[in-house]
């Protein structure tokens, strides 16, 4: 799986943050909103309690009633709903054994006639303590807090309940007038740090994408410019040094290469040329011998031989003559003299000398080409001597010649059905020296490579042994 681009990752993780930042703040203020809220309703209801307690002691001290537990309908009665109106407050008063006895009239919720036990005994177990129980009805929350009322003896009167409802619709709608507050300063806030982590993505990368390109257009048959960049991070500036240097030593090791590269040529050709130059001096020299000894026995018929041995000796000194020229016009050519030719008539010229073998022409159109004429029947003759050698010892030779093109290109194939080339020396078909005939110097086919890529084209071939085999080049046309 293909990671994205460095670009793309900062990007996303710049927006990830403020996306991130924007779901806790939101997270961390509306639980805020909640204890704030819960903080608050807690300290009112307790105000409440304080207030009413203070109501009752006033009550119990001016009391004419004698105050015991039994006593307490009477004593407080007559002031219930007072004491509700002027503190505006919710209570109801339950004996000791968890009745209830008095209840405010405008109480908001039906009234419990009996407290639970569990409830009396958490409140016997620390009279001085208050309870706190918390209900919820139809989405709405209430507290109910229980305690005891002390009579002026100090032993516990009566229970009072205060209930007490949340009222958070004040800050439910500060809650979300906040939350769209916060929504529309984030949205923005995204639009700049989409715009930001762009130019600033754009900025770490551009770097790395100079350092990639150089990267990309590194030869090591060329000369490599080095990076300069004046303002770069630690990283960046390290990655391009290491860079530099490696074109240094790209550089020395291109020259290295192409030296030793040179020396093999030489000492390759000079290998081959000794080669094929002992070839034609040994029958020559059997030959002098033969004379030699035929002399010194003054043999009669030494004068009829003479004509034999000059014809041996003129022989194998222009199959002599012929492997110099071949190896001086290798190592002169191509020289990169153009002009505009007509390729048609070029070609067609250069086919009249091989009338005699079976050769077919295809070329109905006619093309030019910025190329050297001379250098275009090399190339010819290169591939058509190559074909009449292949057809040899063919059952049916044919030879296909066709010249082609299109808008851009000029295509020249030749195409035989000879012996053809085995799949495991393709490779080495274009090599200076290398043959699979029995004679010759395998210059041929390598001098064509380098004539052709000389001119801006391309050459290729494809052989199936025995059947067929298929040499095109291409070359730039021109109007």
């Amino acid at each position: 799986m293909r990671l994205p681009s460095l670009r793309a990752r900062i990007f996303i993780a710049l927006i990830f943050l403020v996306l991130v930042a924007s779901l806790l703040i939101a997270g961390v203020t509306i639980f805020q909103y909640s204890e704030q809220s819960n903080a608050y309703h807690e300290q009112r209801l307790e105000r409440k309690e304080n207030q009413l307690k203070k109501r009752i002691d006033y009550l119990l001290q001016d009391t004419v009633i004698e105050v015991t537990p039994d006593n307490s309908i009477a004593i407080f009665e007559p002031y219930m709903q007072q004491t509700a109106e002027v503190l505006n407050i919710n209570f109801r008063i339950y004996s000791l054994t968890g009745l209830l006895l008095l209840s405010t009239q405008f109480m908001e919720a039906s009234p419990v006639p009996e407290l639970p036990g569990t409830l009396l005994e958490q409140l016997e177990s620390d009279p001085t303590n208050r309870l706190i129980d918390v209900s919820s009805t139809d989405g709405i929350r209430m507290r109910s807090s229980y305690f005891y009322v002390f009579g002026p003896d100090g032993l516990p009167l009566a229970i009072l309940n205060v209930p007490y409802f949340d009222d958070d619709s004040l800050s439910s709608l500060e809650l979300k007038a906040f939350l769209l507050r916060l929504v529309q300063v984030y949205v923005i806030m995204l639009i700049i740090a989409i715009i930001l982590a762009f130019f600033v993505s754009s900025y770490i990368t551009q770097s790395l994408e100079t350092i990639s390109a150089k990267l990309n257009q590194t030869k090591l048959t060329k000369s490599n410019a080095k990076i300069e960049l004046t303002k770069a991070s630690k990283e960046i500036s390290a990655l391009v040094e290491a860079y530099n240097h490696m074109v240094d030593e790209l550089g020395q090791s291109a020259i290295e290469l192409a030296k030793s590269q040179r020396e093999a040529a030489w000492r390759e050709m000079a290998k081959q040329v000794a080669h094929e130059i002992k070839n034609p001096l040994t029958p020559m020299r059997l030959s002098i011998q033969h004379f030699e000894q035929q002399v010194a026995k003054g043999s009669s018929a030494w004068k009829e031989q003479v004509y034999e041995f000059s014809q041996t000796l003129i022989q194998q000194i222009d199959t002599m003559s012929a492997i110099a020229s071949a190896f001086s016009q290798f190592a002169s050519m191509p020289l990169e003299q153009s002009a505009r030719i007509n390729v048609t008539e070029t070609i067609k010229r250069a086919l009249e000398l091989y009338k005699d073998a079976p050769i077919a022409l295809d070329a109905a159109e006619t093309y030019f080409a910025q190329l050297d004429s001379t250098q275009l029947v090399r190339i010819v003759n290169n591939l058509i001597s190559n074909a009449i050698d292949a057809c040899a010892e063919a059952h049916d030779p044919r030879i296909h010649v066709r010249l082609f093109g299109d808008k851009k290109w000029i295509y020249f194939s030749v195409e035989d059905n000879g012996r053809g080339v085995s799949e495991a020396l393709h490779e080495r078909i274009f090599e200076p020296t290398f043959t699979t005939k029995t004679s010759g110097m395998g210059l041929g086919l390598s001098m064509v490579k380098s004539i052709v890529e000389t001119y801006g084209g391309t050459v290729q071939f494809e052989s199936n042994p025995d059947i067929a085999t298929r040499f095109e080049v291409r070359f730039p046309r021109v109007d």
